[in-house]
């Protein structure tokens, strides 16, 4: 299956994504600071990029940019996965940024392994 970054700040939501992920036969590195998460995507080269939108330090916005920034991770999908669910924020995050999706926590296992497999193509 894929390689899957998973980048938010809350530890316990990042093992529950990553359990998700798992189970369904991804392989899965969770990075709990923003700050490391460029670094943390080029050494582990994800098929996709999960990623909370509030974070202390960078926000999901300005970590979303850097990730841009890197030619290897310019054409991965990313999404974010945010208990925020304001329209401005989906606006910004998938029509001004071009993030391929925008996922309101809490979500549904199934609903979020179905948007997972939809973002990877398959």
């Amino acid at each position: 299956m894929a390689r899957i970054l998973v980048i938010d700040d809350e530890e316990d939501m990042a093992n529950v994504i990553r359990l998700v992920l798992e189970t369904d036969g991804h392989t899965v590195q969770t990075e709990l600071d923003p700050a490391r998460a460029v670094v943390a995507a080029q050494e582990f080269a994800p098929e996709l990029v999960l990623m909370d939108l509030v974070m202390p330090g960078m926000d999901g916005h300005q970590v979303f940019r850097a990730l841009r920034d890197v030619p290897a991770l310019n054409a991965v999908p990313f999404a974010f996965l945010t208990s925020r669910d304001r329209s401005i924020d989906l606006m910004v995050g998938i029509h001004v940024l071009g993030a391929a999706d925008f996922i309101t926590k809490p979500f549904d296992r199934v609903d979020l392994l179905a948007r997972v497999r939809k973002l990877l193509g398959a």
